[in-house]
Formats: C-alpha cells, sequence, structure tokens
C-alpha cells in the first residue's frame, strides 16, 4: 500500500513470487546504502553523494551483491554545507566535474530501482543496511520528505546497523577496522566516497550474515 506517509509497502498480490531472500529477512529486501553530507542536521544540511547496492541470494542460499547505484548531488536551496565536514569527504559541491544531479531526480532513480527489486524477489519492502544506519536513513528521509517522493520503498524506521553487528561478530564499530578484521580490504585514502564505503558496508554485511549461516545460525 501507499499512503500520505509516502512510504510505500508492496501488497502481496502486487509482488511476484517469494524467493528464497523474501523469507530470509521476514519479507525485508536489504538495500546498503551510504551517503556523503554537508553536516550532520539531516534537516538543515546537504546531501551531497549517495550510493547504494541492492543485496540477492545465490543457489547456495548465500547473500550476494546485485545492483548498484550511485550518485553525486546537488545541495538544495538553502542548504547548509559545514567546511568541516566538506574537508572531512574531500568533497567540492562546486566542482563541475561532480556531475551532480538534483536530488529530486536522483532520489526518484534509486527508489524507482529499489522497487524493481523488491517486486522482483517477491518483498513487501525494503529495509536500508548501513554503518551507524540512523545517520544515513535520517538524510535519505529527510530528502525524500523534501522532494515529495511519494513512494519511498525504505522500512521507516527499521534497518541494519553493520556497526552493532560488526561489534557483536568481531568486535569493531569502526567500518575499516571491522573490515580488517574480517579479513575485507580496506583503502583508507578511498574511504569518505559513498560508493566506496557502501561497496565495502555490503561485503561485510554479507560476510557476517553468511558466517552466521555456515555457523549453523541459519538455514535455507
Amino acid at each position: 500500500m501507499s499512503g500520505d506517509s509516502g512510504y510505500h509497502f508492496v501488497d502481496e498480490d502486487e509482488s511476484s513470487d517469494k524467493t528464497p531472500l523474501a523469507g530470509r529477512f521476514r519479507g525485508f529486501l536489504p538495500v546498503v546504502l551510504d551517503v556523503e553530507t554537508g553536516g550532520f542536521n539531516a534537516n538543515t544540511d546537504a546531501l551531497l553523494e549517495i550510493a547504494a547496492i541492492t543485496l540477492t541470494m545465490d543457489a547456495r542460499g548465500y547473500l550476494v551483491e546485485e545492483s548498484e547505484f550511485h550518485a553525486d548531488i546537488e545541495p538544495f536551496e538553502g542548504a547548509n554545507l559545514e567546511q568541516a565536514a566538506l574537508d572531512f569527504t574531500g568533497i567540492d559541491p562546486s566542482d563541475p566535474e561532480r556531475n551532480s544531479r538534483p536530488e529530486t531526480e536522483a532520489l526518484r532513480e534509486l527508489f524507482q530501482m529499489i522497487r524493481r527489486e523488491v517486486k522482483a524477489h517477491g518483498c513487501t519492502r525494503a529495509i536500508m543496511v548501513a554503518h551507524n544506519a540512523h545517520f544515513d536513513q535520517g538524510f535519505v528521509h529527510a530528502a525524500a520528505q523534501r522532494c515529495d517522493l511519494k513512494r519511498n520503498p525504505f522500512h521507516p524506521f527499521s534497518s541494519f546497523d553493520t556497526a552493532t553487528l560488526s561489534g557483536l561478530a568481531l568486535g569493531q564499530t569502526v567500518l575499516a577496522r571491522a573490515c580488517q578484521a574480517s579479513g575485507i580490504e580496506f583503502d583508507g585514502s578511498s574511504a569518505h566516497s559513498a560508493l566506496y564505503d557502501t561497496r565495502k558496508t555490503a561485503e561485510l554485511f554479507c560476510l557476517i550474515v553468511n558466517r552466521w549461516k555456515d555457523l549453523g545460525g541459519w538455514k535455507s
């Protein structure tokens, strides 16, 4: 169903046959996401970059990466840009080589991709997977409301936080350290790029979920 809330939940008769992935997460399609921003306030600070990777399940029941999305975003009109945040990410919003797009255009394309994957897997909605997910979730939902996008595929408040999962599984909560502890290569000079961080977060989430399967915690 969809309504004034702006969040879109696929009805049972609207989705295709359920895949094993739909059964793994109770109808949720995990979508790994990362944003780079002009500050910490989702309502006032600019969304500058967004990347997402949808996940699927292979024939053995292991979680693997599927579709990928990335966009550089133009700051919305009146957006706040904290210099400290720009220094941290290395993003220059005025750089013409960024090929930045309006956030409405980028989010609409991203949401369409996710809704297609939700339907293809027989899921009912998407659930965000992110490192310190509350931060990314806040910026995506604030931007969707600001752009008046009516069919936000993400669950309005639930998420999978890889910082929490890494703390449990690996004893690390920083993305770079969690990757290193799990044997995933991590290049610190490439960090704070939304696409690079999304790829590493996806690797990490899949590794933790698949390792739990190997330990007998979930059987396909």
